[in-house]
């Protein structure tokens, strides 16, 4: 799934907008720009699976009640930090749909371990030539 594929729910979604640090000048002081995004990903319909890699992708961002807060202060206007925060709400409710491919378990061949020994005792030999020289 891909980001602009998801489709966030507004009823799900609450903003509110913050005063930002860094640049700015003396707009930084009077205009609330950052942006505070937050998500009741109950109201999203995710499988229990999807719900967990959620989980494990936003982190410290997931509150216990089940709300997504992404804080996004990069830009020095409103409206980008908006659309920066949904964007990246998307992308991790994009990445959460994907399921891992499973391991398979694989064993090396007689073979390839008789070649692992062969060269483990090649450099024994190699390093037992380092030693002390007796005359």
């Amino acid at each position: 799934m891909k980001p602009e594929d998801v489709d966030l729910p507004e009823d799900a979604l609450s903003e509110r907008f913050l005063a930002a640090t860094g640049p700015g000048g003396q707009n930084v002081n009077k205009v609330a720009t950052a942006c505070q995004l937050r998500l009741d990903v109950y109201r999203l319909g995710l499988s229990p699976d999807a719900f967990e890699r959620l989980k494990v992708i936003a982190g410290s961002k997931m509150t216990i009640g089940g709300e997504l807060v992404i804080t996004a202060r990069n830009y020095r206007t409103q409206e980008a930090n908006r659309e920066d925060a949904r964007r990246r709400l998307a992308e991790m409710i994009a990445e959460a749909h994907i399921v891992p491919r499973k391991r398979k378990a694989t064993r090396p061949s007689k073979a390839a371990k008789a070649r692992r020994v062969d060269q483990k005792k090649q450099r024994s030999q190699v390093k037992r030539g380092r030693g002390k020289v007796d005359f």
